[in-house]
């Protein structure tokens, strides 16, 4: 895949401190990766907290919310599949902001330039329904433009006092 299809690691960084990120908390996704390893490093300032499941990862962001802390779930589209019934209880019922930053794993590459809701694989074309049917915002990342997205679903998961959804649509680059 040729670098002008992907965004960097760093641009991804520079986009969540401009947000003002403090943590990173994830189960680990091949999609983001790179983004992964520099928050290892420690770009960005922000602090790792791994977890061992996507529920989990949901309920230690709301902690840090309710803490006065800015957390990000960053999560693959299967998680959040695995943990719709803690978005549920957590971000929509009990009215915690949370940020998820999902990547779209499974996604061919011969579908960058459509509709992700056009892929032939479930794991990919079920996503944006699904979080249009739970209520969900939601902003596509495809760009190096597209990334005031983080910025976004951080207000409208405080306006709306529930979840907000970045879509990782590609790879994240190692530069």
């Amino acid at each position: 895949m040729p670098d002008d299809f992907t965004i960097g690691a760093s641009a991804y960084v520079q986009a969540l401190r401009h947000a003002g990120v403090t943590h990173f908390v994830t189960v680990p996704d091949f999609v983001q990766l790179a983004l992964h390893q520099s928050i290892e490093r420690g770009e960005g300032d922000m602090r790792l907290v791994r977890t061992c499941n996507e529920d989990q990862a949901i309920c230690t962001a709301a902690g840090l919310t309710i803490a006065g802390k800015r957390p990000l779930v960053v999560i693959q589209n299967q998680g959040l599949y695995a943990c719709v019934n803690t978005i549920r209880a957590v971000a929509l019922d009990a009215q915690i902001p949370t940020v998820l930053m999902i990547g779209q794993f499974g996604r061919e590459t011969s579908n960058f330039e459509s509709p992700s809701t056009a892929s032939r694989r479930r794991v990919v074309n079920l996503l944006e329904p699904l979080l249009t049917t739970l209520g969900v915002p939601f902003w596509c990342v495809e760009t190096e433009s597209d990334l005031s997205a983080v910025q976004a679903a951080f207000d409208a998961a405080t306006g709306c006092r529930g979840a907000a959804a970045v879509i990782v649509g590609r790879p994240i680059g190692w530069h």
